[in-house]
């Protein structure tokens, strides 16, 4: 199904949508996540969990005598979590502050996904791809073109693409408005060590996130069938011009098993990074035996480039093997969501029936329920833009 707006209409929708969006940031983005706006880092709430081992430096863990020996990997930060539970198994300066490259495209699909349906089409136009870093990764979108916008995420999912993560921000209520909202996303799923500056994960002043906070954005994408298809995606077709189109690859080597990458048994997603202020930077999870890991891993020290990998690997291979062997030295779940976790809680999109592919792409997210919210006038200005469009005026 095709939603029949034109460009210029659906440009307009939307962006107006968004508006709609920022007048309720953050209250909307903590009412979708099920709890109270945590407001703004410190009080008793921050102080209580820097209380937690994750604040300590070094390695963190909790063995029992039966758990086998925690890897020794050069990265600078790593994580190793339960998915569904949400357990810490294992992490090493879990909260040091660092720039994450692209995996922080994983908060800006959390933030803006459930906004747009992926069946909508949009002609890009120049202003969407302005400011775009140099050096940036791209997936080829061009100025005049129409995508669908499941097409734009393959191309930020896949081929870790700042053009269409500009385009689908330019949607959304522009780039600044962007990097608002996914701040607030960031609080809302307790992620406090992470400041937005650039949308697309380019390195930018100030920028910066950590393994938690990408152990938290990588779990809650799992839960969400809409980023949890796109993320396990190996390949897909990119438009080209005149009608034609481009196979496109994951630059995730653990899925794909690239460049000589051995590809990890079970790996399910999720995203990797890399900038030369970053370095290699990875949110990886698998699933094994009815269980689910997520494993982040920031700027390994050696190894060169395939390194951030094959520590992910390792890490991996760890979590499974200590299943029941360690207990928790944290958690990604937020201190006042912890009771309503029950002990066998799996991420829903783990086990759900994977989307059709060429379905529209509406979420099942209550923040889609507040766009449409904002009422019928925007959908009558919408159908308005196209008939006067399609009368020549």
């Amino acid at each position: 199904m095709t939603i029949g707006f034109s460009s210029r209409a659906v440009r307009s929708t939307c962006m107006l949508c968004a508006a709609g969006l920022l007048t309720l940031v953050p209250a909307t983005a903590a009412a979708r996540a099920g709890r109270p706006d945590p407001g703004p880092p410190g009080g008793a709430a921050a102080a209580a969990a820097k209380s937690s081992p994750l604040y300590r430096s070094g390695t963190q863990v909790r063995p029992r005598p039966a758990a086998p020996r925690v890897p020794e990997v050069s990265a600078l930060s790593w994580v190793v979590a339960d998915a569904g539970t949400g357990d810490v198994l294992a992490a090493n300066d879990a909260h040091r502050e660092l720039p994450p490259a692209s995996t922080l495209k994983t908060l800006f699909a959390l933030t803006v996904l459930p906004a747009l349906p992926g069946g909508i089409r949009h002609e890009v136009a120049p202003e969407d791809l302005a400011g775009i870093g140099p050096g940036s990764s791209l997936v080829g979108v061009v100025e005049g073109q129409t995508y669908r916008v499941s097409d734009l995420w393959n191309g930020v999912f896949l081929n870790s693409g700042n053009d269409a993560v500009h385009v689908l921000a330019s949607l959304t209520g522009g780039w600044s408005a962007t990097a608002a909202r996914m701040q607030a996303e960031a609080r809302a799923l307790g992620a406090r060590d992470t400041h937005v500056r650039s949308p697309d994960g380019y390195d930018a002043p100030g920028q910066v996130s950590s393994a938690y906070d990408l152990a938290v954005f990588g779990r809650e994408g799992l839960r969400r069938p809409d980023f949890a298809r796109y993320c396990a995606k190996v390949d897909a077709m990119f438009p080209g011009r005149d009608g034609g189109s481009y196979g496109i690859m994951n630059t995730n080597r653990l899925l794909t098993g690239a460049d000589g990458v051995a590809p990890y048994p079970g790996l399910i997603g999720v995203k990797n990074g890399y900038t030369s202020n970053a370095g290699n930077t990875l949110i990886a999870a698998a699933r094994r035996d009815g269980r689910t890991l997520v494993v982040t891993v920031m700027n390994p020290q050696e190894g060169g480039g395939h390194a951030v990998y094959e520590e992910a690997r390792a890490l991996l291979d760890w979590g499974f093997a200590a299943a029941g062997e360690v207990d928790p030295v944290g958690s990604l779940v937020p201190e006042d969501e912890r009771p309503r976790q029950g002990p066998q809680a799996v991420p829903a999109a783990v086990t759900a029936a994977k989307p059709a592919e060429d379905s529209p792409g509406w979420p099942e997210s209550g923040a889609i329920i507040g766009v449409a919210g904002l009422g019928a006038g925007v959908m009558a200005l919408a159908l308005r833009l196209k008939f006067v469009r399609d009368d020549g005026s």
